[in-house]
């Protein structure tokens, strides 16, 4: 005959089993956003390198009258390179 005794203990085998099942779910996600994260920093870090190497003060920048104007010019000049870049592909896939 089974007793309380021996439910409550396979109650509780079970009950660890799914918080081991759900705690190796959250380590695994957790790498996975320290990934993205290292990745992150890192492409930050980057940009700051070159920042820091040019000696470019983006604040000081930015506070200058014409840095809308400029920014604006830049985004124009990126998007008509990546158009650009877009047609060399279709093209070169079309070969």
């Amino acid at each position: 005959m089974i007793t309380d005794e021996t439910q409550n203990e396979g109650g509780q085998a079970e009950e660890i089993a799914r918080l081991r099942a759900r705690v190796a779910e959250l380590e695994a996600e957790l790498v996975a956003v320290e990934d993205w994260a290292n990745r992150i920093v890192g492409a930050a870090q980057e940009r700051l390198y070159w920042l820091d190497r040019w000696h470019i003060d983006l604040n000081a920048v930015m506070e200058r009258p014409g840095a809308d104007w400029a920014r604006a010019l830049l985004r124009a000049l990126r998007s008509v390179y990546r158009f650009c870049l877009r047609l060399k592909r279709r093209a070169s896939f079309g070969s």
